[in-house]
């Protein structure tokens, strides 16, 4: 397994700030009641904990599923749901082990992080570790530190040093530019995602802490509900309707996503049954681990 960060103990700043949202608001398609989750800014204590450096990896899962006997809800079901064409769609046959029609993740992708997982599977390869998911305010805290940025490295975005779409395809200023590069690679490429080795940008693309891959890649589980920071906001009708159902929190963005969308601040929520293959995970614990070093 990969090493853990100690995360210390201290007062952090969660949330955007409101100049920031409003800029995130001009810059790209959703409005600014898209993005009110992310507001107020708010202070929060947090205890110390320990992170993983880098999200959970094919050959990692693979272990815990030998020794385990666990199965995906993807497995279970038959298909692994995957971003086609125009829309999202249920591929057969394509699970964690089998991201892509012919292609085996143990072969070709051992160092990637592991998709097609719900947060069941989460939850039970954290449980099988000794660990656990961590909260979303541990997760934010663990990207940009006690005090905000935009991104791990600081307030502004660099392509460089995160896989996301705009890693691939260059500057993407709207919607319609993402749908023809995402057409394009569609093409070349169906349902293989475009993951890449874990911590493969680091330490540039790095928390100041050494997290890596905080922004991209895979979007992460957290363990926590989905809610909203002040119960007087008014959200966007998709955002009140998760929080009706707690879905769970969804942080980081992953490879196909724009920058705004692997901010430190960007909140996500899925039922906790989804899996696709943009979808990983990372543990947490309470308790220095054994063997590691203090970070």
């Amino acid at each position: 397994m990969h090493d853990m960060i100690e995360i210390p103990s201290a007062t952090v700043q969660i949330g955007a700030p409101e100049h920031h949202l409003d800029e995130v608001a001009r810059q790209q398609p959703y409005g600014r009641s898209w993005f009110e989750d992310e507001a107020p800014q708010h202070i929060r204590h947090i205890p110390t904990f320990w992170i993983d450096r880098l999200p959970v990896t094919n050959a990692e899962f693979a272990e815990f599923t030998e020794q385990s006997g666990h199965r995906t809800g993807a497995e279970q079901r038959g298909f692994g749901l995957i971003y086609g064409r125009d829309y999202w769609q249920d591929v057969p046959g394509i699970c964690w082990r089998q991201p892509a029609p012919g292609v085996d993740a143990l072969t070709a992708l051992p160092d990637h992080p592991v998709v097609h997982v719900d947060h069941t599977d989460a939850l039970a390869y954290a449980a099988w570790a000794g660990k656990r998911l961590p909260t979303e305010f541990e997760w934010e805290y663990a990207a940009h530190g006690p005090t905000w940025t935009a991104y791990p490295w600081g307030n502004s975005w660099n392509p460089a040093v995160a896989n996301s779409a705009e890693h691939w395809a260059g500057p993407i200023a709207d919607l319609t530019a993402w749908k023809t590069w995402w057409a394009e690679r569609h093409a070349l490429h169906g349902t293989l995602p475009a993951t890449t080795k874990v911590g493969e940008f680091s330490p540039a693309g790095d928390s100041e802490f050494g997290v890596a891959d905080l922004a991209g890649n895979v979007s992460e589980w957290t363990s926590s509900s989905y809610g909203g920071y002040d119960p007087f906001r008014r959200y966007d009708p998709a955002l009140t309707a998760a929080m009706l159902h707690r879905y769970r929190v969804v942080r980081g963005g992953g490879w196909k996503h724009m920058r705004w969308q692997v901010r430190t601040t960007e909140r996500m929520a899925c039922i906790p049954r989804h899996s696709c293959f943009d979808l990983g995970f990372r543990c947490a614990t309470d308790a220095r681990p054994d063997n590691q070093q203090r970070g």
